[in-house]
């Protein structure tokens, strides 16, 4: 941990890589002490709902606490309900029949659900790759390992003055057996690229990457609100 995180409120967008808008989304952040609450929601033109909620700390280190992400609607052809305990391992799924299923994993320190932005805006760029365990939500939730690392900078103008952000690239690892058949049978999951304008205070700028197994390759960006322009009084 480099940089305690506070309370604020974003809003992004999220399209197609065509450039065709999805979704609007809200990233609220409140923190308390050292214990942060964050959401993040996308909801959708289609009525479909992204809605990730992480709790952790930070003291000296950033730490899990708990996680839990829902994904339903036409744009997500399997439903997702998924709560992580990582204190005590319970992970709790809900499917789209209301079935609840209780599984439990040995969880790392280093579970990183819900956390690859923060983590990415404490990355030093020049260090070499870092190793974090993640649950994936699959039929039977199982722990996979993300890799990020920078990739060098790409070049952006913001009101017009050219600066330069860095490419994060997050690449999931597998592991066993199954990462070996995956690219073979078309399923090992795009790596993800996250965009991040450095300096002392690092911001979010893009990020880039599949939202489920198998899905299209969809763009999140910052935006800012547009107010409705007032009709101009008329003269008698």
């Amino acid at each position: 941990m480099r940089r305690t995180q506070g309370t604020f409120h974003g809003f992004l967008v999220l399209k197609t890589l065509e450039g065709a808008t999805i979704a609007s989304g809200d990233l609220v952040q409140i923190a308390h002490g050292n214990r942060v609450t964050s959401r993040l929601t996308f909801h959708f033109r289609d009525g479909s709902l992204d809605d990730e909620t992480t709790v952790f700390t930070q003291s000296g280190t950033f730490r899990l606490i708990s996680d839990r992400h829902i994904q339903r609607g036409p744009s997500f052809p399997h439903p997702l309900d998924m709560s992580i305990n990582a204190v005590t391992g319970e992970i709790i799924s809900h499917d789209k029949d209301g079935k609840t299923t209780e599984d439990h994993l040995d969880l790392a320190p280093d579970l990183a659900n819900g956390l690859p932005l923060i983590l990415l805006l404490n990355l030093d760029p020049s260090a070499p790759p870092t190793k974090l365990s993640m649950v994936a939500p699959t039929a039977k939730p199982r722990l996979v390992h993300l890799i990020l690392a920078g990739e060098g900078e790409d070049s952006l103008t913001i009101g017009g003055v050219r600066r330069k952000a860095t490419n994060f690239r997050i690449k999931i690892e597998l592991g066993g057996v199954t990462g070996l058949v995956a690219p073979m049978v078309g399923k090992q999951p795009s790596d993800i690229h996250v965009w991040v304008l450095g300096g002392d205070a690092p911001a979010f700028v893009k990020e880039e990457g599949q939202f489920f197994e198998g899905g299209p390759i969809w763009r999140v960006e910052l935006t800012a609100p547009v107010f409705a322009v007032a009709p101009k009084a008329t003269s008698k």
